[in-house]
């Protein structure tokens, strides 16, 4: 006979890799029936709990659930947002609850960044003193790279390798012009508060003098250094490729690209920092300019995938299952790297008490002294996640992605 049913939820921004994640959670699960029940997926992320919209997985054929490895975006919808305290929203947890009850849901996976893992350790926090253990393991996910003690974040490896080789690209592009038409490329990448995407042009640029510059979130932009490389950089080189992350910031520590609104998270809307920093290149320097935002193309590039990030995805997805059924609960997988050349890891955990809402900036010595640059330690780390290629099937030219039917639970 089966045990109780498991709610499995995709949340924030989705990733190359998130649904090699799922694959691995609902393919696992497969494998112990006698154990478990039906994976059930929340539509739209932990709103297809407060919604009662639960996608019934079951009814997806083992060849779809396959696919899911090289599929990229959110196979059952994703979203933003948070949940409040206990004494702030109680109703929420009560509706939970409820829903879970009714569907005799027993194990709650919540695969997501650290405003996700906060929510899955309030659940996994409330829902006992609510009169319903319920066992919560939440399962690592950002591109940003800020989760705290997982050596690396699924969909991170993917976008790395995006930045790198398109960082690249546009630098022979740039190159092959520089003589008589554009010598500046600016690259806009994501990352709020931690530079760990736009470290990744160093891939390309490696350790020293180049013709890369990069802007992180971690150091204010001296703006008069800055504009001193640039010539710098086209003078030696004949051109100058620059890697932004969107959370770069002035001398006085605000963002350069700030646009004043939040999002549901409460986070700042950033603006767009490409076309600002390119303008005061042509503004102060006088230097014809491209710019280009790299936005969801980064997130979304799963024709490029590092084949070291989608191993990872899915060894989370699979190390979730067997956390429940070695009976842990509040915790989180995590990547444990054993050795740089060869590329070694393992997988371990972490109480999700200390993962919540904790975000891991860049350390400073994987930056160069100078700001616009990384380390040989750095470039250590950097290499193995980008690692193998992984192509999805195509068909007539292009990938061969699978579409899910999503049924509801009645």
């Amino acid at each position: 006979m089966s045990g109780k049913n498991i709610f499995y939820a995709q949340s924030g921004g989705v990733t190359a890799v998130i649904n090699a994640t799922a694959c691995g959670v609902i393919e696992t699960a497969r494998k112990h029936k006698d154990r478990l029940g039906t994976v059930y997926a929340g539509l739209n992320g932990i709103l297809g709990a407060l919604n009662d919209q639960l996608i019934d997985t079951s009814l997806e054929s083992d060849e779809d659930i396959a696919a899911l490895r090289h599929t990229p975006s959110g196979a059952f919808g994703s979203c933003r947002y948070k949940l409040k305290n206990l004494e702030e929203n109680r109703a929420e947890y009560e509706r939970l609850i409820e829903v879970f009850k009714a569907h005799d849901i027993g194990y709650f996976l919540y695969n997501g960044g650290g405003d996700s893992q906060d929510t899955c350790n309030k659940v996994s926090q409330l829902s006992a003193a609510l009169g319903y253990p319920l066992v919560s393991i939440g399962i690592p996910k950002t591109i940003d790279n800020d989760l705290p003690f997982t050596d690396s974040c699924p969909g991170f490896g993917s976008v790395a390798k995006y930045v790198a080789v398109s960082a690249k690209e546009t630098a022979m592009d740039v190159a092959s012009m520089a003589a008589t038409s554009t010598k500046i490329f600016v690259m806009e990448v994501m990352g709020r508060h931690a530079g760990w995407i736009a470290a990744a042009g160093g891939l390309v640029a490696g350790v020293g003098d180049s013709p890369f510059l990069i802007l992180f979130p971690e150091i204010p932009l001296n703006e008069e250094a800055f504009l001193k490389r640039v010539q710098q950089c086209v003078e030696t080189y004949g051109y100058c490729v620059i890697v932004a992350s969107e959370g770069a910031k002035n001398a006085e520590g605000k963002f350069l690209s700030e646009s004043g609104v939040k999002d549901a998270f409460g986070h700042v809307q950033l603006g767009g920092v490409a076309p600002i920093i390119a303008k005061r290149i042509k503004d102060q320097l006088g230097y014809k300019y491209h710019w280009a935002v790299c936005d969801y193309l980064q997130r979304a590039a799963r024709h490029i995938a590092s084949k070291v990030d989608v191993e990872q995805a899915y060894a989370l997805g699979v190390a979730a299952i067997d956390f429940i059924l070695q009976g842990k609960t509040a915790v989180m997988p995590i990547i444990v790297r054993e050795n740089d050349q060869p590329y070694r890891w393992k997988i371990g955990e972490v109480s999700l008490s200390e993962v919540a809402n904790v975000e891991k900036k860049m350390p400073r010595d994987f930056i160069s002294k100078d700001g616009f640059g990384i380390t040989q330690k750095c470039l250590a780390y950097l290499q193995p996640l980008i690692q193998g290629e992984d192509y999805p099937p195509y068909e007539n030219g292009l990938p061969n992605y699978v579409k899910l039917k999503n049924q509801l639970v009645k």
